[in-house]
């Protein structure tokens, strides 16, 4: 790559402040300067300089200027962050004398480039930009990743991030630090580890992750059946899209805003990592801190799984269990048909089941309310218990199997049931 190119993929045009704020010394570093030399662009800005001094003052004298948001985030290392609309900028003081000094203290060598946005010197004493070129991380050093153990699990997210080969030294290097990784808190651990379960085609990553063992300590009940699906998913995801391209729009659509989840293929893989009994399996979850509704989802998956599971001859199922297993996964089929796919399952077993889950008409995965529980109540003088739940759940696969289809065979559907 020419250094006339990087320069100007690291411009300072796109920035939510002006260029004229920065003091003489302040430089460019991290993923911003690696993601630029690297021509990867992201409509959202993540930046991170570092100052000799005033960092903090520098940070709020620019917040105050564009009326940004502003947050000390370490007052003792003296780092603020300052939030705009679309950008997230970050301040720190330099660590050690010198930029280099500094540079010596970081994770990777990908990660140990720094620029000079005024000038557009880049200073790169640990020859990143070489491993840029052949694709590789490298650590700077072994203590360097044993001060933050975060880091090795990091190394293996951004080789994911990036479509990296983890250089053989600093892969041995951190499976023999893995434990450090049990001393690591599990909400950093759990935020790490969902931005490498949701990197596209990262399921090779996490699977050597496990086996170096950054991820036993958190979840170590995967097996070589379930690492060897794993392996699997992403390839298996492209082939469903590939098959129903709707289901590969739903593979890449970003499910916080609607199901507060990131994402379908994240939860393939986590499910994938855990134990199918589902209470050693919400045990894990919750021992790394995820949400209530990440654990429900993967719950979700693992019951659903096991319905397949017990009946695997998918051609053969009757409408009856396609509705029990709609009724189990819910809005997270694709998921399960990820994992299905990759365990063996062929894409012509699936096509039923598939068809019904893209089709909203379909009763057995879209099963319509033709009666509440309030309207038998009301209707039938039946009292509030347990009854009512059961009666619901026959009217309801009455209608999945079409002997009813109107609120008023609803009700004489349960009349009758009633007289039984």
């Amino acid at each position: 790559m020419k250094q006339g190119e990087s320069i100007r993929a690291l411009g300072p045009e796109s920035w939510p402040f002006s260029l004229e704020m920065l003091p003489d010394d302040a430089y460019l570093v991290g993923g911003s300067v690696r993601d630029a030399l690297l021509e990867r662009q992201s409509p959202y800005l993540d930046l991170d300089f570092i100052l000799p001094g005033y960092s903090i003052k520098i940070a709020k004298q620019i917040a105050d200027r564009y009326k940004a948001g502003f947050v000390v985030l370490d007052d003792e290392r003296k780092i603020a962050r300052v939030v705009f609309p679309n950008a997230t900028v970050d301040f720190a003081k330099q660590e050690g004398m010198t930029l280099e000094a500094d540079l010596q203290r970081r994770d990777f060598t990908i990660n140990a480039i720094a620029y000079h946005p005024k000038t557009g010197q880049i200073v790169d004493p640990l020859k990143g930009r070489e491993d840029l070129q052949t694709s590789t991380i490298r650590m700077v050093s072994p203590t360097n990743l044993a001060s933050d153990p975060l880091r090795l699990l990091r190394g293996y997210r951004q080789a994911a991030q990036l479509g990296f080969t983890l250089e053989p030294e600093t892969q041995a290097a951190i499976g023999q630090l893995a434990p450090l990784l049990r001393q690591v808190a599990a909400e950093r651990v759990n935020t790490e580890l969902w931005y490498l379960l949701n990197q596209k085609r990262g399921s090779s990553y996490l699977v050597a992750a496990w086996k170096d063992g950054l991820l036993r300590y958190w979840l170590p009940d995967a097996t070589k059946d379930s690492l060897n699906i794993l392996a699997q998913v992403d390839e298996a995801a492209m082939q469903l899209a590939e098959k129903w391209p709707q289901l590969g729009v739903e593979f890449a659509a970003d499910l916080r805003a609607i199901l507060r989840i990131s994402g379908y293929l994240g939860i393939a893989k986590l499910v994938c990592l855990l134990p199918l009994e589902t209470g050693p399996a919400e045990a894990q979850l919750m021992r790394l801190k995820l949400s209530r509704v990440e654990i429900k989802a993967a719950i979700q998956v693992i019951k659903s799984w096991q319905l397949i599971q017990q009946q695997p001859r998918l051609k053969d199922w009757t409408v009856r269990s396609h509705y029990f297993l709609f009724r189990q996964v819910g809005s997270l089929f694709p998921s399960l048909a990820a994992i299905a796919l990759a365990s063996g399952i062929s894409l012509d077993a699936l096509g039923n089941a598939v068809e019904r889950y893209l089709d909203p008409e379909d009763l057995a995965a879209h099963p319509k309310v033709l009666i509440t529980g309030t309207d038998l109540m009301s209707e039938l003088g039946i009292p509030r218990g347990p009854q009512i739940g059961e009666i619901l759940n026959q009217i309801q696969l009455a209608t999945v199997e079409g002997e009813i289809s109107t609120r008023e065979e609803a009700i004489a559907f349960a009349a009758a049931i009633l007289k039984l």
